[in-house]
């Protein structure tokens, strides 16, 4: 009885070697045509580098875009979790932790390349910068920016998550904070998980309510950025401050 089994599980890993090697290998196809030839599946193969016993490379990253119902693609990773990757049969902890190290490490070339160009001068600039910081963000989180007298960044900080309401977010911290670090100017950043920047009538009483006391104490309020899903709203370019 053992002996068929073990000859059922050489034939079916025989199976699926031919099943693999009917297609291009993706590491040959690297080195053949170069990366951008790959397709999804195929990088995260290589990056994958071993399958299991019943699923080749292949198999595991084709899993692991089926795991985002294809909605996100690569964009995926940033929303999932070591649990989450762990529920596809052949991906461990190393395998999970290996994938979302992919994520952060694109997020973060992403990043220094638009710090390159970074003015917060221009809302452009600045939604660049945060763009992928906040984009996969599943919950609203608040950042505030100090900026000294040439509007260089002395710091940021996220000061709330959750949904944004103007009577859990102290103006007197924001100011506490700018008074303390001698910032010339503040800024405001914030991002909507549903992918539309559009502001909603509380996100304009909060910006309302930190203008007044920026005025008060004269740490002008620079402006007030919604990052949505690639997109933005700069309160300053719609005239709003």
């Amino acid at each position: 009885m053992s002996f068929c089994l073990e000859r059922h599980k050489i034939v079916k890993m025989s199976l699926l070697k031919q099943l693999y090697d009917a297609e291009e290998l993706p590491y040959d196809k690297f080195l053949k045509s170069g990366p951008s030839s790959l397709t999804d599946v195929e990088l995260l193969a290589i990056m994958l580098r071993t399958g299991t016993r019943d699923k080749t490379p292949m198999e595991l990253g084709r899993a692991v875009l089926q795991l985002s119902d294809c909605k996100w693609g690569l964009l995926g990773l940033h929303h999932f979790s070591i649990k989450d990757l762990m529920q596809i049969p052949g991906i461990g902890e190393v395998k999970a932790v290996q994938l979302l190290c992919i994520a952060e490490i694109a997020k973060r070339i992403s990043n220094m390349q638009a710090k390159e160009n970074l003015s917060f001068q221009n809302p452009d600039s600045v939604a660049a910068y945060y763009m992928e910081r906040m984009r996969h963000q599943e919950t609203e989180r608040l950042i505030l920016i100090l900026l000294d007298a040439k509007s260089r960044m002395i710091s940021d900080e996220v000061i709330s998550v959750g949904i944004l309401n103007a009577t859990l977010i102290s103006t007197r911290e924001i100011f506490v904070k700018a008074l303390k670090e001698e910032a010339a100017y503040v800024m405001i950043l914030h991002n909507h998980p549903s992918g539309d920047p559009t502001p909603s009538r509380q996100d304009q009483i909060i910006t309302n309510k930190i203008k007044e006391v920026s005025v008060l104490v004269d740490i002008p309020l620079l402006d007030h950025i919604i990052i949505g899903d690639n997109r933005y709203i700069s309160f300053k370019q719609k005239g709003l401050l």
